[in-house]
């Protein structure tokens, strides 16, 4: 992320990590990099609260929708880590 955001080019940041996001506002903020020049990118119904505070805080953020050979990937990454399906089930009920 640091070697990323310092590149001078756009850059998504693609994490529902806290840790990776609490990293990322300081060392931007740090280098002098504005919340213009780079993005948080989620999954749609993944830490809804987080990106709402995301938002709320002047960041931009891009919500993705797994469709087609696409949601396949999505099917897979929650294989890989079925902690996702616990945040995917609790923010569709959260509203």
């Amino acid at each position: 992320m640091q070697l990323l955001l310092s590149s001078g080019f756009y850059h998504g940041i693609a994490t529902h990590d806290p840790r990776m996001i609490a990293a990322t506002n300081p060392h931007a903020a740090a280098k002098q990099i504005s919340k213009d020049d780079f993005e948080f990118q989620m999954l749609y119904g993944v830490r809804t609260d987080l990106q709402r505070r995301l938002v709320r805080d002047g960041y931009r953020v891009r919500i993705y929708i797994p469709f087609g050979q696409t949601g396949s990937l999505f099917h897979a990454r929650l294989a890989e880590r079925p902690a996702n399906v616990g945040f995917l089930v609790r923010n569709f009920f959260r509203g």
